[in-house]
């Protein structure tokens, strides 16, 4: 991880909020709704990173990017592995969690 969003390789940051040319970017519509001037959008944009998280949604993060294992509910990842054909992330590792009995 980096400690800013610009620091980290593969990043659209620094085009998106800094306005660096990044041939392999195109912007996406949402991104170009976000003001009528590229002056605006990169201010807005820059705006959206301010936001505090949890410490419980970074920890969940950094799990996820460190395992390759998508971000959301199961639905979500049932989705994403029947797109790529193929499970993805890491299973949980150990015993199956016990049901608790009355």
């Amino acid at each position: 991880m980096t400690n800013t969003p610009g620091q980290y390789r593969w990043s659209s940051y620094r085009a998106n909020a800094q306005g660096k040319e990044d041939k392999l970017l195109t912007p996406h519509p949402l991104y170009t709704a976000l003001g009528r001037t590229n002056a605006v959008r990169l201010e807005v944009y820059k705006e959206l990173f301010k936001a505090h998280l949890e410490d419980e949604d970074l920890k969940d993060i950094r799990a996820a990017w460190q395992t390759g294992t998508p971000l959301g509910n199961d639905h979500f990842k049932e989705k994403v592995e029947r797109k790529l054909k193929g499970k993805v992330g890491q299973a949980r590792r150990g015993r199956p969690k016990r049901a608790l009995t009355s």
